[in-house]
């Protein structure tokens, strides 16, 4: 069984052991998962402009690679960044983490919110959600109030930032699911998702299970 590869489009490699950890415990039994992190770019992807970086980088780093070697991508940021154009020269399938949260949310046609902490990405964040093909079902992008450098910079203050976004999207815009949107707020993902009735969306453990389901597709027709 050949590993899958995820990618991390920011250059924190600590945040990649962090989401690779919880993609290996997603996957099944023998099903290994590989990280990589980009050569260049910024630690935390917070604007168009260091996601547009983070894209080129991506593609940049693939380009390195032996993909023979893996079964499928995973690019771990959530404006799901270099996806398009890996799509086009990548012989595996590509899954981003924004394309998968999104698509397990608004199954069986839910309404759902994103909660994030980057006020200027939520354009981009809004572009993906219509570029899925899912705007019908979306009830917008809730924000952690602060800095996003100072929340980021302290655990405790952004999970409660968090939590607080994601009971405002549920009692105020009615959402019936919520994704957590980024990268590295995929610890925190993990420990919101027992805290309210409604589902809480963590989007690496989604789009593993997304690009292993792809995986076994091509398989299958190959």
């Amino acid at each position: 069984m050949k590993p899958l590869l995820l990618i991390n489009p920011n250059t924190n490699a600590a945040t990649t052991e962090e989401m690779v950890a919880i993609a290996r415990n997603t996957a099944p039994a023998g099903q290994a998962v590989e990280g990589a992190t980009v050569r260049r770019g910024a630690p935390l992807i917070y604007d168009d402009a260091l996601l547009s970086v983070g894209a080129s980088a991506v593609v940049e780093l693939v380009r390195t690679l032996d993909l023979a070697r893996y079964s499928g991508i995973v690019v771990a940021a959530f404006g799901d960044p270099g996806i398009d154009a890996l799509r086009r020269f990548a012989p595996v399938p590509v899954t981003g983490i924004a394309e998968a949260g999104i698509i397990e949310a608004a199954g069986a046609g839910r309404r759902f919110s994103i909660v994030t902490t980057t006020p200027d990405l939520v354009e981009a964040i809004e572009k993906r959600v219509e570029a899925y093909g899912f705007s019908a079902s979306f009830t917008g992008v809730r924000l952690t109030e602060g800095d996003v450098a100072s929340v980021m910079s302290d655990p405790v203050r952004l999970e409660g930032s968090l939590m607080e976004a994601c009971g405002l999207a549920i009692s105020e815009d009615r959402a019936e699911a919520v994704i957590i949107g980024g990268g590295p707020l995929a610890v925190h993902a993990v420990a919101l998702g027992a805290r309210f009735e409604v589902p809480i969306i963590e989007p690496v453990p989604a789009a593993i299970r997304l690009a292993l389901a792809r995986t076994a597709m091509a398989d299958a027709t190959a």
